[in-house]
């Protein structure tokens, strides 16, 4: 139901329309999914991009340069957040219609390029019909105003009710169950937020902080992207925190957010930071954006996420005395690496989501060696002796199989985790430490702040070692047996039953303490 507090103040478009439109009429109710039903000249039906896992996420015929997200927090976690999301995109296709992904959530009104628009409802997309054809190569300025709903809908994702506010975790699919938008790693764009809260509630979000706003009873917290971001990255988090500050490399910046009761106990964690960031930046480069923090939930959500520069963790992770600090320290630095796998260089589909988690639990790996003592020859001949399994249960790493229905982060599979570091082992046993560091290296500079694909790995892996790998690599990636490792020959694996416990920042709970695996990588 429409909420009846006050909306955030409409925006005065940055430019003018590229062409005057016809003035539509203005859409009067939402229905109980959040959109209006109009008429059109034809029905409206969902679209996607085609991604091999989720074939309806995402959108055709525009390319998504710049979101502002405008949220107003009520003062508690079980109502919605009055929102305005304003996206500024380029047309790349004649449209006569704009799909935009959005599924839990009222939508008011909608305008485009300042004018009012209809809008319906098609499957999970928010359909919208402006007055006049979009051309190729054209500015267009979407504005919708909407609800945003923290409440459980039918499936995961999107908000996280904390024990005093809200946090996001939008991977893979669900940042449009918080605001309409291109829900595909692919569209990458420029952020902006603005968050009014309640006096006695911190707002943070990703990028750096540009403005606080104090008003009676309230406070505006505006944050911005330096770099662009995908959408299921997004963060914002409210709750009653503390922001601590201090320095990285370089001069970085870095700015947790922790409950405030817990300050005191989190802080000698927090402040490993620093040297966990010179340690990836002595094996990748530098760091790749303007600032790096954790955000610590009270929450129980089995999981960690790597949400750019600033990677959401439970609380109870670092305050439980049964888990080991080598092992903490280690999922700090799996969610740290995908700083620059994942959210720098994010993939192209969602098939290649082993580039992502399969260099971070490489680089996790690494780190619980040389701090932890625990062996990471170990740790790869206990994954190669299971890699038939996950193979068979989930596909080979960069071709897993779809999810089931309804359970859509199954895509978290071990295949993608375990199974694809151990690609990464193969690799380096098969072409030597030095041509795999600087292959590493080479693939964050090419593709930062972009998009890569399975292919662009194999092509830069041949073009840096000056021998084609093309199909050592295929048959690593996607052959259903795993072939024999290089250096290993005695290494055996096999399809027997093998248990199907996701990575350790899976969305899934895994065996152990709130979900964490503390025996991962032992011997």
């Amino acid at each position: 139901m429409p909420l009846t507090s006050r909306h955030p103040a409409p925006r005065t478009p940055r430019r003018p329309a590229p062409r005057a439109r016809r003035r539509t009429a203005q859409a009067l109710l939402a229905s109980a999914v959040g959109v209006c039903l109009v008429a059109a000249s034809a029905p409206a039906e969902p679209l996607g991009i085609g991604d091999p896992l989720f074939p309806h996420l995402g959108n055709p015929g525009y390319d998504v340069q710049a979101y502002d997200l405008d949220l107003t927090y009520p003062g508690s976690n079980d109502q919605p957040l009055d929102a305005v999301t304003t996206i500024d995109a380029r047309i790349t296709a004649e449209l006569d219609r704009i799909n935009l992904d959005f599924a839990h959530g009222t939508v008011r009104s909608v305008e485009v390029d300042g004018e009012p628009a209809v809008f319906t409802g098609a499957g999970e997309d928010l359909v919208i019909t402006p007055d006049d054809d979009l051309d190729p190569g054209e500015p267009v300025r979407i504005t919708v105003r909407h609800t945003s709903d923290p409440r459980p809908g039918d499936r995961e994702g999107g908000w996280v009710r904390t024990a005093d506010g809200l946090a996001l975790a939008n991977q893979a699919d669900a940042a449009h169950l918080v605001f309409p938008c291109n829900d595909h790693p692919s569209d990458k764009a420029m952020f902006t937020f603005r968050i009014t809260v309640p006096e006695g509630y911190t707002a943070v979000a990703n990028g750096l902080p540009t403005a606080v706003e104090r008003a009676q009873g309230t406070t505006t917290w505006r944050y911005r992207t330096r770099n662009p971001m995908a959408t299921e990255l997004a963060q914002v988090s409210v709750g009653r925190s503390t922001v601590l500050h201090r320095t990285g490399p370089h001069g970085l910046p870095l700015r947790d957010v922790v409950p405030t009761e817990h300050r005191a106990a989190l802080e000698p964690w927090l402040a490993k930071t620093p040297a966990q960031i010179a340690w990836m930046e002595d094996r990748v480069g530098r760091y790749p954006f303007a600032t790096y923090g954790l955000l610590l939930a009270e929450a129980s959500t089995g999981f960690a996420l790597e949400t750019q520069t600033l990677s959401l963790f439970e609380r109870d992770l670092f305050t439980d005395p049964a888990l080991p600090a080598w092992y903490v320290e280690s999922i700090m630095v799996h969610e740290l690496a995908h700083q620059w796998f994942g959210d720098s260089v994010s993939p192209r589909t969602w098939a290649d989501l082993w580039l992502n988690e399969g260099h971070a639990t490489w680089y996790e790996a690494l780190y619980a060696e040389e701090r932890g003592g625990r062996s990471l020859e170990t740790r790869m001949r206990t994954a190669y002796e299971s890699s038939d399994g996950w193979r068979a249960a989930g596909g080979p790493p960069a071709a897993p199989k779809p999810p089931e229905p309804g359970r859509k982060i199954g895509i978290f599979r071990p295949g993608v985790y375990g199974g694809a570091a151990l690609v990464l082992y193969a690799l380096r046993q098969e072409i030597g430490q030095e041509a795999f560091d600087r292959l590493e290296r080479a693939w964050v500079v090419r593709h930062r702040d972009g998009n890569a694909s399975t292919a662009d790995f194999v092509r830069l892996a041949s073009e840096t070692t000056g021998r084609d790998l093309t199909g050592f690599l295929h048959a690593w990636l996607y052959d259903d047996t795993t072939p024999p490792m290089p250096g290993h020959p005695d290494w055996r694996s096999s399809e027997r039953a093998v248990a199907e416990e996701p990575g350790p920042h899976s969305h899934e709970h895994l065996p152990g303490p709130h979900g964490h695996r503390p025996d991962a990588g032992g011997e």
